[in-house]
């Protein structure tokens, strides 16, 4: 039937074939939108598949050094990583965090011996992989997270971080004024182009619990996060820490969970025009491949569309478990 009154308003032409879908397509996902997150564990040769995050393991040192030559080979430009703290280095205090021979030091200083600049090195600032108590900052004998003495902490953590040559310090505590501290802490120490990609909106969230079994924290964990990440019914409060960290001198800032807070992605891409990255966890991670194991969906396709919705929020990268294999997959 031919609707005359209105014969220009058809929408559907543009997508009548592929080569005009492609034409016309107004967000692109590459393998450069991609940042691998790797877990780091003691030992050699060592791969501990993590059983709440199928298809993912710990890796030692030297075989994380493999898989940044994975990544650089797919196109991946940077690599996040995450130590798996043995229990007799965890203590009230995550001194372990400011060792410069820790577990995630030596991973960055291998993957920068091995691949220099042809990948970069993301490294996570905060205590919970150190803690024997699981919270991301010191305690008093209450409990009570405490924020500026865990800021002095969190400025040793990061400088032993650089020190071993990470290129970008991700700190994901959320406690206030850490930003501006690691900052001033890197220019004066001789790291002014390490770049600073802040947590600056990390919910408390239910999807972090494969997470914290790939860190070793869920069972040592006192307590919750509620008095320092943020409750998910807050998107105001979003754009007032990201506009804190900014000020304070972060280069970039993420929205962690992702899926669930694409709204805060696209308004914290809107209202600061900077580089906006999301983190798609574990929890979301674990959905998607519980979803195509059951048969709910094709794997490959709910990771691609997944990852697309954080580009068309606005995100210009993403922090996902699928880097991997979503990059192969758009290399063809």
């Amino acid at each position: 039937m031919t609707h005359a009154a209105f014969p220009e308003l058809r929408l559907r032409r543009t997508r009548r074939t592929a080569w005009s879908r492609a034409m016309v397509r107004e967000n692109h996902l590459t393998p450069a939108n991609l940042i691998w997150p790797l877990f780091v564990c003691a030992g050699e040769g060592a791969d501990e598949p993590i059983a709440s995050l199928p298809g993912v393991s710990r890796w030692s040192v030297d075989l994380i050094v493999e898989r940044a030559k994975e990544a650089i080979d797919a196109g991946i430009p940077c690599l996040a990583l995450f130590p798996y703290t043995q229990a007799d280095r965890r203590s009230d205090d995550g001194a372990e965090a400011l060792n410069p021979d820790n577990l995630m030091c030596r991973a960055v200083r291998a993957i920068k011996a091995a691949h220099g600049d042809a990948i970069g090195v993301l490294t996570d600032v905060a205590l919970d992989p150190y803690t024997s108590h699981g919270q991301d900052g010191l305690i008093d004998a209450s409990g009570h997270v405490l924020n500026d003495e865990t800021v002095d902490v969190l400025v040793g953590q990061a400088l032993n971080q650089a020190r071993a040559g990470a290129d970008i310090i991700a700190p994901s505590d959320m406690m206030d004024g850490r930003i501006g501290a690691i900052r001033a802490a890197l220019e004066g120490d001789g790291f002014g182009h390490v770049q600073i990609m802040s947590y600056a909106a990390k919910y408390a969230s239910a999807f972090y619990g494969p997470f914290r079994d790939a860190v070793g924290s869920r069972g040592l964990l006192k307590g919750d996060k509620k008095s320092y990440q943020m409750d998910p019914a807050n998107a105001e409060e979003a754009l007032r820490e990201v506009a804190q960290d900014l000020a304070e001198g972060a280069d970039s800032v993420m929205v962690k969970p992702g899926l669930p807070y694409l709204d805060v992605v696209a308004r914290v891409k809107a209202a600061f025009e900077v580089p906006v990255f999301a983190y798609q966890v574990s929890g979301e991670y674990a959905m998607i491949e519980a979803a195509a194991a059951a048969g709910a969906g094709d794997r490959d396709a709910l990771v691609l569309e997944t990852l697309l919705a954080f580009r068309r929020a606005g995100a210009s990268g993403i922090l996902t478990y699928h880097a991997l294999h979503a990059a192969r997959l758009l290399n063809g």
